[in-house]
């Protein structure tokens, strides 16, 4: 090519020819319109599981919620319960025990008026009063711990306040209860205060 010819630049007509050649029968137009429809479906696509994910995450909460009160519920029907029932276990064992009561008022009384011929009889009632207490005692459960001189010495029974040396008695044998102890089932209310001996 010279310098004196001109470039010919293709006119309008020849530019739909190439861009036909390039992308076929579609024109750049066409595929910017499907890259805009794919994008929007994308998109849509997105904000619906979106939209699943915020109706799943409100159901969760929603059951999560109901789940809470629930519990919330159960604990203080649970403590309310719990709280009737120790009223209740007291009130049953106070009127058991009213009677012992009774009992022993009576007993304060015959013996400030009680004579010389009298005595016998309140010591006898007195006797009366301590088994009528073995019995609520037995009724509710609560057995006493068999010690006496000789038994032998456990220190899951008997609490040893004392050590003295005997020659009739084995080594940690009980030589004196000072107080007598109470078992309910398996849990020791009240040990037995003891003297050991040897």
């Amino acid at each position: 090519m010279s310098d004196k010819e001109e470039l010919e630049f293709p006119n309008s007509e020849d530019t739909e020819d190439i861009e036909e050649i390039v992308f076929g029968e579609e024109t750049m137009d066409q595929a910017e319109e499907e890259k805009t429809e794919e994008e929007d479906k994308n998109e849509e696509q997105a904000a619906d599981e979106a939209a699943a994910a915020d109706d799943k995450s409100a159901e969760l909460e929603k059951r999560y919620m109901a789940l809470f009160a629930e519990y919330e519920n159960f604990r203080k029907r649970s403590a309310k319960e719990k709280e009737d029932l120790y009223a209740s276990a007291v009130a049953n064992v106070t009127k058991d025990w009213l009677g012992v009561l009774d009992n022993i008022d009576r007993a304060l009384d015959a013996g400030k008026n009680a004579d010389e011929n009298s005595v016998e009889k309140v010591i006898q009632g007195i006797e009366l009063i301590g088994k009528q207490a073995s019995d609520v005692l037995s009724k509710l459960g609560v057995t006493e711990i068999e010690c006496g001189r000789g038994t032998k010495f456990d220190p899951n029974l008997h609490e040893a306040v004392m050590h003295v040396d005997d020659e009739e008695l084995g080594e940690q044998e009980v030589a004196a209860v000072f107080q007598k102890g109470y078992i309910y089932k398996d849990r020791v209310v009240r040990h037995a205060v003891v003297q050991v001996a040897n």
